[in-house]
């Protein structure tokens, strides 16, 4: 399959692949997507089958409005709508209970519950309203891997395995929406993200912040909650914020190995780098290293001479916790002066 690169002008004719039961990628404020009718079985599954993704990890569906949300949810609750009138279209997904069979045990993976999100980027909301039907939308990568933030990125992992990427540029946020449990008594953050907790509760008060997991025997009610996410192939390894960059550099002149450093510009530029070292900026702050974490190691990924990737880490407060979430999950939890490194 020849994988073609739509631009916005050729939104008819992406949304056109869609109808036929094909996958188009498309942008969103966060990451890119990969959508697929979600009204379609037989499409659905082709995603799975193109991300190699475990098929009882749920789809988040993408509307273009929230008559179509409810459409498929068996309520809408005024905190509900709340959160759609506040935070929507943006970086926010919410689960809620759905109508009996109103979509593929695909989507949902088996649940009562669906994900739902607006996005706030027009484009792909032209999309969704030209191909007439809400989109499934996972992350356009091979499972596993660092999520695209561009056309190119997806174009490296999924050429060949799926229709078209509309490509409407670089991503706003860089990690994914923040997720929502609407569907029981006490709303919980399942997967952190662009919005955060102190905003939801100013608009619907107490949030739970601390069911980002679940075991091998759960089905996860969110994507992220069980595999492993966000991994390039070299060795990642977290630096934590209080420890001396000196100490890091020492170890790096050690190894015979290329090794890629992502850490903040001010860091970067305080230190002198073995020549063994390639750095990537992640910007000023936690915003900015928000929006560059995946799109460096994807950098890093497409070169495969690097053994190790070592990264910045920042405190869990704020935006923060976003960031930590994926690269603990992108290094597996491991941390720059663990036993495994030396």
């Amino acid at each position: 399959m020849e994988t073609k690169i739509f631009t916005p002008a050729e939104i008819p004719a992406a949304a056109a692949a869609i109808n036929q039961g094909n996958l188009v990628a498309f942008p969103t404020e966060t990451v890119y997507g990969l959508g697929a009718d979600a009204t379609n079985v037989a499409a659905v599954k082709k995603v799975y089958a193109a991300k190699g993704r475990p098929s009882d990890n749920p789809l988040i569906v993408h509307v273009a409005d929230q008559a179509t949300v409810r459409h498929y949810a068996k309520e809408i609750t005024p905190a509900v709508q709340k959160l759609m009138d506040t935070f929507w279209p943006g970086p926010l997904t919410i689960i809620l209970p759905l109508k009996e069979d109103a979509l593929a045990p695909q989507v949902t993976g088996g649940l009562k519950t669906a994900a739902f999100r607006n996005p706030n980027q027009e484009a792909t909301l032209d999309l969704i309203r030209a191909a007439g039907v809400p989109l499934v939308g996972p992350s356009a990568n091979t499972s596993g891997k660092p999520s695209p933030t561009l056309a190119e990125h997806v174009y490296h992992d999924l050429n060949g395995k799926i229709a078209g990427i509309l490509d409407a540029g670089p991503t706003d946020f860089g990690v994914e929406s923040t997720v929502i449990d609407m569907s029981t008594d006490h709303p919980a953050i399942l997967r952190p993200g662009a919005v955060m907790r102190s905003e939801l509760e100013a608009v619907i008060g107490p949030v739970e912040d601390q069911l980002h997991h679940v075991n091998q025997a759960e089905v996860p009610k969110a994507p992220g909650m069980k595999y492993t996410h966000y991994s390039p192939a070299a060795d990642v390894q977290i630096v934590d914020p209080e420890l001396d960059w000196e100490t890091v550099i020492v170890w790096c002149r050690q190894q015979d190995a290329k090794i890629g450093i992502l850490a903040p510009e001010m860091t970067i530029k305080r230190y002198k780098w073995p020549r063994n070292v390639v750095t990537y900026t992640l910007g000023t702050n936690v915003q900015s290293a928000s929006h560059l974490l995946f799109a460096g190691l994807r950098t890093f990924d497409l070169d495969d001479s690097f053994a190790t990737i070592l990264v910045q880490g920042f405190p869990t407060t704020g935006l923060g916790e976003a960031y930590m979430n994926r690269l603990n999950k992108a290094a597996g939890q491991h941390h720059f002066g663990d036993t495994a490194t030396n």
